[in-house]
């Protein structure tokens, strides 16, 4: 999608970090918006300053563990804008901890947000999309622990690989349509993900002060980017409609060594 302006977008964890960034790239670029979080308070003040900034921004409201909610997300982001060609399915969280000592409740948590919260996305907004003969995009936030697995974020892992499968399938079924699909897979970025516990739906045990336990950020792997430039990537991976969006260069000799040990298994 080489031409954004004019174009519409919808972007799930939209009031805060990537998503917000994402937001704050996409309306330089003349993109209308719709900005869909479960925070009410930081949704309002994220289109407040949308607008502020001269971009035509809207907010709705939703769960993306719930499929009513993203569905209804849909029909309102259709009916205010009357079309959509741009999806960011990047609402998230995560819990922190050996899987051994992971509830039943963190397991479903974690996966109805970040797995079943992009296929409730794609469910609500690909065929729409496609219908509309007019061209899009749909990317999803993964992580780079959705290709190289992470000790202590098992739920989160599992999550974020169904995610990057999940859009390297829609990147081959949708190019016929002119639908592209990418999906983002960071390392560490500056924002509040730490802190999704504080959003925790009552279903799955109600909030919590913070999901991760203090770590010596020296033992965590990547540098910590910026999110503005994770922003301004994942709208020039849109217009340039690339699979794989790597924040961080330093994840390639990872990914390499993963795949490196998955071909000596052929060997032995």
């Amino acid at each position: 999608m080489e031409q954004l302006a004019n174009r519409v977008a919808v972007i799930t964890g939209g009031a805060s970090g990537i998503g917000f960034a994402t937001a704050e790239a996409l309306a330089r670029e003349g993109v209308r918006l719709v900005l869909a979080d479960i925070e009410r308070a930081a949704l309002d003040a994220a289109v407040a300053k949308l607008r502020a900034q001269g971009a035509r921004a809207e907010g709705v409201l939703c769960d993306v563990s719930d499929r009513a909610s993203v569905q209804a997300l849909a029909d309102a982001a259709f009916e205010k804008m009357g079309a959509v060609h741009i999806v960011f399915l990047n609402a998230g969280v995560a819990v922190s901890g050996p899987v051994v000592d992971m509830t039943h409740d963190d397991w479903r948590w974690v996966i109805d947000v970040d797995l079943w919260g992009v296929i409730h996305g794609v469910e609500s907004f690909a065929q729409r999309i496609v219908a509309q003969g007019e061209g899009g995009h749909i990317a999803a936030t993964a992580s780079f622990a959705g290709m190289v697995p992470n000790v202590g974020l098992g739920p989160y892992c599992v999550a974020k690989y169904g995610v990057v499968a999940l859009m390297e399938v829609l990147h081959r079924e949708l190019r016929a349509h002119g639908v592209g699909a990418s999906v983002l897979c960071p390392m560490r970025v500056k924002t509040n993900i730490d802190a999704s516990g504080r959003n925790r739906q009552r279903d799955y045990g109600g909030p919590e002060q913070q999901s991760y336990p203090e770590v010596d950020e020296s033992q965590l792997a990547g540098s910590l980017v910026d999110v503005a430039a994770v922003g301004q990537l994942v709208v020039d991976g849109i217009k340039r409609n690339q699979l794989y969006l790597f924040p961080h260069p330093e994840s390639r000799e990872f990914i390499r060594r993963r795949f490196e040990r998955i071909d000596q298994a052929f060997a032995r």
